[in-house]
């Protein structure tokens, strides 16, 4: 059986501003309030004969929005992306984290912006590709704490109505 959580209608929504390192549109700071859907195909399970609790997905997908809202989301891993003071895959993200101000060069451009208005992800993009992935992974490992009966998960980061990228990941046991 399978569960769905609609974004727009279950207030999973956060806005964020982003870049996209080398695209000839999305390689300037910009934003989009995003809204994020999930569906779980699990057997029944359980006291209540639930494939999974809506408020156990619902809690964990919102405190993931929570992190991201109003924030610049910054992909660590971007190979376009310079940073003053900061050596990738070599250095802890915190390090990133604990600055007060970040300096970092895309394209040449070079921006300083307070550490704290920032999400350092430890991605190579903040497509919606990759934030749908990103918000798998985490609900993956924290549904997995509590249920066994659960099989796929896919998510939706759409970036607009209309317009959103589906990532699937399997629960393993």
């Amino acid at each position: 059986m399978k569960i769905l959580i609609n974004g727009i209608q279950s207030n999973l929504r956060f806005s964020s501003a982003h870049i996209i390192p080398g695209h000839p549109t999305c390689g300037h700071i910009h934003g989009h309030s995003y809204f994020v859907d999930v569906e779980i195909e699990g057997d029944r399970a359980g006291e209540f004969d639930f494939v999974v609790d809506f408020k156990d997905v619902k809690a964990y997908t919102k405190a993931i929005c929570d992190t991201l809202d109003h924030r610049l989301l910054i992909p660590v891993q971007n190979d376009l992306i310079e940073f003053k003071d900061f050596t990738k895959w070599a250095d802890p993200i915190e390090k990133l984290e604990d600055a007060k101000t970040v300096h970092f060069k895309v394209d040449g451009k070079g921006y300083s912006v307070p550490a704290d208005d920032c999400v350092f992800l430890d991605l190579p993009y903040t497509s919606a590709e990759e934030l749908s992935k990103y918000f798998a992974d985490i609900l993956v490992k924290e549904l997995s704490k509590k249920y066994d009966n659960l099989f796929t998960l896919s998510v939706c980061v759409n970036e607009g109505i209309g317009q959103g990228a589906m990532y699937t990941k399997e629960f393993v046991e």
